[in-house]
């Protein structure tokens, strides 16, 4: 039977009985999250839109992309407006990128990869824990910041590389 150990705002905490491969019974903690979308917007052919964005558990301002939980949303809808609310764009045309699991060992979280063009200046709309700078940067300049460990959001370092391949940057 899976006991509830901890229910917050954006995560549940369970621990959960398991029946390894091997037949072994154990018990684990586990992560439930609703799930997340995550953009990189791209303002002309080979310039997106990075954002500083300030982060308690990483002790400070790191480069991400635009990104945030679903909500009930689809992940297309969720990463619409996540773009809306944290750069102040609103998304011409949006294409799937992929989808990555951020920590299978503890977590079920799954974080969907999009690009967005085609894109529309509107206000943003950060959320009252948000603190973000909103940088134009080449997407030649974003995957180096990746490779030399400035840029080390994982879903965000994925997401580049793959709008990189994407847009022929890569093979």
């Amino acid at each position: 039977m899976s006991v509830t150990a901890y229910q917050g705002r954006s995560i549940t905490v369970r621990i959960e009985p398991v029946v390894l491969p091997d037949g072994r019974q154990i018990e684990l903690d586990v992560v439930r999250h609703p799930g997340a979308s995550a953009v990189v917007p791209f303002e002309t052919d080979d310039v997106v839109l990075l954002i500083r964005q300030f982060r308690h558990c990483a002790d400070g301002m790191i480069w991400e992309i635009p990104a945030g939980k679903l909500d009930g949303d689809t992940p297309e809808v969720c990463a619409a407006k996540e773009l809306e609310e944290e750069a102040g764009r609103r998304a011409g045309r949006l294409e799937r990128l992929g989808s990555v699991w951020t920590s299978p060992g503890f977590t079920d979280e799954v974080i969907h990869l999009f690009a967005a063009f085609d894109l529309e200046a509107i206000p943003p709309r950060p959320e009252e824990d948000e603190i973000i700078e909103v940088v134009p940067t080449p997407l030649a300049a974003a995957l180096e910041m990746v490779w030399s460990g400035e840029l080390r959001d994982a879903k965000s370092a994925l997401a580049l590389v793959h709008a990189a391949r994407h847009r022929g940057m890569l093979g």
